[in-house]
């Protein structure tokens, strides 16, 4: 992409009403707009990296044999009485219809997906099976804040699964974490990322969060890094030790959750008379499990793990761009080279502007593309360009026939 025809722009000066890092730096470098607090839209760079964050979501979700689908987001209000919510659940977002009923925006989906699997279960044949989609959801925060790390609409995976029985359930849920923990891995957090023990809900002693460690987060969880697993700090009064390995030495740290998983047992199925028949023909009640990740979530807490005093370093896997091409005043020259480097599959972010060295370069550092290629007669003397990784301080001269293999 030419950045001369990218409709957004940087901007200098932070956001008054941003505290969080994260709100800074994406609104500064143009990658979302803040329409209100708590909402936020993404602009075409922001749009790029919460894809590959979905894709990469997407590719690993489907690894462990989800299917993808898209619920409706207005959810009628007799789904939540089914399951006694629509006057417990406090951040639901209420309205009314022109048809006189009333609907929820969708926070969660186990109202809609539950009886929808319901429709297509009959016997222990149909089962195991999952079901999972990429959608907004709609949360009515009384304070959204840090960004889009606690928004009033989000981006959300929900992942729900069906089984026969707890054992179905268990060998699934341990499928998930597996899956998570390489989700993780990819997205450039997985080295700081712990699964967390917090409260469990009505069918397990515990849930599981991920936890990624950074100082803006406002969980605090206590770590054992000997079995690099966590404690959230809300059950440490019934769980000093280590669940997994007794160790009393557990550290405590700031930390942000990126995922979090359930099992339902039957806390939806029931209200909805979800059953399916054994083999000996009779009636038995569905088991459930739900497992979550925020894509606008792991997005801010990526610019949160990865930035320096002069903006966003991206990790490769879901950066805007690969390589942000900078042309100080040698346009034929960069306009050839961007054309190899995208013939050659090479995303490059391409800065013809007419503009300052010093102010492309500031740029390129706030929107932190993994490498910056610059183009200038000093490099062109000697038939090379400028590559540098955003995170050095140093670049190299590379030969412009050897660019686009460098790059790989």
């Amino acid at each position: 992409m030419r950045q001369s025809q990218l409709f957004t722009k940087t901007v200098k000066e932070l956001p008054k009403d941003e505290a969080s890092y994260n709100a800074q730096a994406l609104i500064r470098a143009g990658f979302v707009d803040k329409t209100g607090a708590g909402i936020y839209s993404y602009l075409p760079l922001g749009k790029r990296v919460l894809d590959k964050i979905c894709q990469i979501i997407r590719e690993e979700i489907d690894n462990i044999g989800g299917q993808e689908i898209l619920m409706a987001a207005l959810i009628p209000k007799e789904n939540w009485q089914a399951t006694d919510r629509w006057a417990t659940f406090d951040a639901l977002f209420r309205l009314s219809g022109n048809d006189q009923r009333e609907y929820a925006l969708g926070a969660t989906h186990e109202e809609v997906v539950t009886p929808l699997a319901g429709k297509n279960i009959f016997s222990y044949k149909d089962l195991p099976f999952g079901v999972y989609q990429i959608q907004t959801k709609f949360r009515n925060e009384k304070r959204a804040k840090a960004g889009l790390l606690r928004g009033r609409e989000f981006l959300m995976k929900d992942l729900y699964s069906f089984h026969v029985d707890e054992a179905d359930l268990d060998a699934y849920y341990e499928r998930v974490i597996q899956a998570y923990f390489k989700i993780f891995q990819r997205l450039g957090l997985g080295d700081n990322t712990y699964l967390t023990y917090a409260s469990g809900g009505s069918f397990a002693k515990y849930s599981h969060e991920f936890q990624t460690l950074a100082e803006e987060g406002e969980d605090r969880i206590h770590v054992c890094n000997q079995c690099r697993v966590a404690v959230n700090q809300e059950i440490v009064a019934e769980q000093k030790t280590c669940p997994l390995c007794g160790n009393e030495k557990l550290a405590e740290m700031k930390a942000i959750e990126v995922g979090n998983i359930f099992k339902l047992g039957t806390k939806f199925s029931a209200p909805f008379e979800v059953k399916y028949k054994d083999a000996a023909g009779r009636e038995q009640p569905v088991i459930m499990g739900c497992y979550g990740i925020g894509p606008s979530r792991a997005l801010g807490t990526i610019v949160e793990t990865y930035h320096d005093d002069r903006g966003i370093i991206w990790p490769a896997s879901v950066a805007p761009f690969r390589a942000h091409l900078v042309s100080l005043n040698e346009n034929q020259t960069a306009d050839e080279i961007y054309d190899q480097l995208t013939s050659a599959g090479s995303e490059v972010l391409y800065d013809d502007r007419d503009l300052s060295a010093g102010e492309k370069f500031a740029d390129a550092d706030l929107i932190g593309c993994p490498y910056r290629v610059v183009v200038s007669k000093k490099t062109l003397s000697q038939d090379s360009v400028e590559l540098k990784k955003r995170a050095d301080d140093k670049g190299e001269l590379v030969k412009i026939d050897a660019l686009a293999l460098k790059l790989k």
